[in-house]
């Protein structure tokens, strides 16, 4: 079952489980889209086929708010809302490495090498690498757990999970960019805890917070404030 966490004519926004595809790849499994089509389809009575756009992708292992397009005219102004980056994008990583500056900005040149699906962070820029630009804060420590709250300014693939295991801190799971392994291999702890715009039809502004998955582990820190 789908977690709607906001919807409208044109637009919805659902809590996407860690190890959900976004949109269909090469794997052949059902992706969330579809899922979330079966949904519209049957909540509001709908004959025929439901348009749904994709807006914005997380990771497969990846979890929290995702936004859709119910309509062209709203996948079209999301779209330039992203590419102007005015939706500002907040995530929480855990980490069992404590970062030497409790806060700060990072900016990298990240350079995906495509057949091995994986990124590189380069300190300099160099040729064909993207500029990617973070900022991030520790707000809770439990155990040998860290937890950072991370917003990107850019979009780039992978670019939460290469930076902040540029600088010795790894998200908890991901073992691809150096972390431990977890006990769900379709999970990192890296969650996409709240996505804010001004709506590009309503022109109102809307905020959504995703509840962080029903884990032992993100349990930990339940009492922690957005």
């Amino acid at each position: 079952m789908i977690q709607p966490l906001y919807e409208d004519n044109h637009l919805i926004i659902v809590n996407k489980p860690a190890g959900a595809l976004v949109q269909g790849d090469d794997t052949g499994d059902d992706p969330l889209g579809e899922e979330v089509k079966a949904y519209i389809k049957k909540k509001y009575k709908k004959p025929g086929d439901v348009f749904l756009g994709v807006i914005h992708r997380l990771d497969r292992p990846v979890s929290g708010a995702v936004i859709f397009a119910r309509t062209s005219k709203g996948l079209e102004r999301m779209n330039k809302l992203f590419r102007d980056r005015e939706v500002e994008k907040t995530y929480w990583a855990l980490t069992k490495q404590k970062p030497a500056e409790l806060e700060g900005e990072l900016v990298h040149w990240l350079k995906k090498d495509g057949a091995a699906n994986k990124v590189t962070a380069f300190n300099k820029e160099g040729k064909g690498g993207q500029k990617a630009i973070l900022n991030y804060r520790l707000i809770g420590h439990f155990a040998e757990y860290y937890l950072l709250e991370v917003k990107p300014q850019t979009g780039r693939p992978h670019q939460i999970r290469v930076q902040l295991a540029k600088i010795g801190c790894p998200i908890f799971g991901d073992v691809k960019y150096g972390g431990d392994k977890s006990n769900d291999q379709s999970a990192i702890y890296l969650h996409s805890r709240e996505v804010s715009f001004v709506h590009p039809v309503k022109q109102e502004p809307v905020r959504v917070t995703a509840k962080t998955p029903n884990d032992q582990i993100w349990k930990l820190f339940d009492g922690v404030a957005s």
